[in-house]
């Protein structure tokens, strides 16, 4: 059996020259917890499209007119992506992904329904 200063001796032997980021990645995960899980939603969606139609990350870089490295970095699904993004990857993948929740007639409706329960709620405040 290894002695504890063998052990400790084989640990600092393996260990790395830089600090592990471990904890400071956990917390920018946490912090960022509500727009990741969209984000990774988006990728899956990427993915299994990219694989219907065969697509490799470079060949979808080219019809997004951006990097494959920045294809690479949006499927691991901790991008933070623009409207003009989600854009480009709707019309390169032909996917819907913001469509069916903001088309014009759902946002005509829902204006509707707002004024119309603002209307509501001031005629019970008359009351």
């Amino acid at each position: 059996m290894k002695t504890r200063e063998e052990i400790i001796s084989n640990l600092n032997a393996h260990s790395g020259e830089s600090p592990s980021k471990w904890r400071e990645k956990a917390e920018w995960r946490t912090a960022n917890k509500s727009w990741l899980r969209y984000s990774q939603g988006i990728a899956m969606m990427m993915l299994d499209k990219m694989e219907e139609l065969g697509l490799t990350q470079k060949s979808l870089a080219e019809r997004m007119g951006c990097s494959q490295q920045y294809v690479s970095r949006v499927l691991k699904g901790t991008e933070n992506l623009s409207i003009e993004t989600i854009s480009k990857i709707e019309a390169a993948l032909e996917l819907e992904i913001l469509e069916p929740k903001f088309t014009a007639s759902n946002i005509k409706n829902r204006a509707a329904q707002n004024r119309e329960a603002r209307g509501k709620v001031g005629a019970i405040n008359n009351i």
